[in-house]
């Protein structure tokens, strides 16, 4: 192991912002799972249609990715509303949402998966603009800027996230959703459309990190796969249901996996960040920020 501050410090910045995109993967299944307890294990394969919608756009109308996941934004909101609705008529409604429900999603991520197999094929696919190559150097810290502008819009993303779960009516009522729906009941507010616009957003952001990760390198179908322990880990350790906290623990498991692979290997990376993730869980069961 070779040691410079250097090296450490561009370390730290990789880290900071592989962290900031790995909050903006997680703040959807904030809400689907910490907050409206539902396990969606096929979160990663919205993930990766918005990789390929982002792609579809660059590709073939020359738009820039982030702008392209913009513009498809309603259509994966409408995805997550019918996904939703779908998940409730058969499942949630009867009580079967446990297991029944787990055997939906994962046959969900499957189905999309082998969908883009037979359409895209397994080549690897990839987009180009204008902050793909440059890097910026401060000194001695290099910032990608591939890293660097989904990092930025990631956390912009979810700053507006968080104003609008805490500032609206909408969005107060999909907090109190998982707390005392006989109160919404109560106010006149139906939880079962709470519930579906929630998911329908966290849909929506899970299109929109596919186009920060498809910034960050190239993705082929299966690829969203890597994420789903990751995700979920970043989601518990973060507080369920927080967006800060999924923040702090996504810049910290960024930082971790940065500073083992580059000094340890990055084959060591997952297996410290999960030994800190249960570690903390030890400490603090319900998380950093949780209740």
């Amino acid at each position: 192991m070779i040691f410079s501050f250097d090296l450490l410090s561009n370390a730290i910045i990789s880290g900071i912002l592989i962290g900031g995109f790995y909050a903006a993967v997680t703040s959807g299944l904030s809400l689907s799972f910490g907050i409206l307890d539902i396990v969606n294990l096929a979160h990663p394969a919205f993930i990766i249609l918005g990789s390929y919608a982002a792609y579809v756009a660059n590709s073939k109308f020359g738009i820039d990715p982030i702008v392209a996941a913009i513009i498809v934004l309603p259509a994966f909101y409408a995805l997550g509303a019918a996904v939703y609705q779908i998940y409730y008529v058969a499942f949630e409604k009867r009580g079967q949402e446990s297991l029944r429900g787990l055997a939906f999603f994962f046959g969900l991520l499957f189905i999309t998966e082998v969908s883009l197999v037979l359409y895209f094929g397994v080549d690897y696919r990839d987009v180009s603009a204008a902050y793909i190559g440059p890097t910026w150097h401060l000194g001695d810290v290099d910032l990608p800027l591939r890293l660097l502008t989904p990092c930025l819009v990631s956390l912009a993303l979810i700053a507006c996230l968080q104003l609008v779960l805490t500032r609206t009516f909408v969005g107060r009522a999909i907090m109190a959703v998982a707390q005392d729906q006989l109160a919404l009941r109560l106010m006149a507010v139906n939880p079962v459309r709470i519930k579906r616009i929630a998911f329908a957003i966290s849909i929506a952001t899970a299109s929109l990190a596919g186009a920060f990760l498809i910034i960050i390198q190239p993705v082929e179908p299966s690829v969203g796969r890597d994420y789903i322990g990751r995700i979920f880990a970043i989601c518990v350790l973060g507080g369920m249901g927080s967006l800060p906290g999924t923040v702090i623990a996504a810049i910290l498991i960024g930082v971790i996996e940065s500073l083992t692979a580059t000094f340890y290997g990055p084959s060591w990376a997952p297996a410290v960040s999960f030994g800190f993730l249960l570690l903390t869980l030890a400490v603090r069961p319900a998380g950093l920020l949780g209740r």
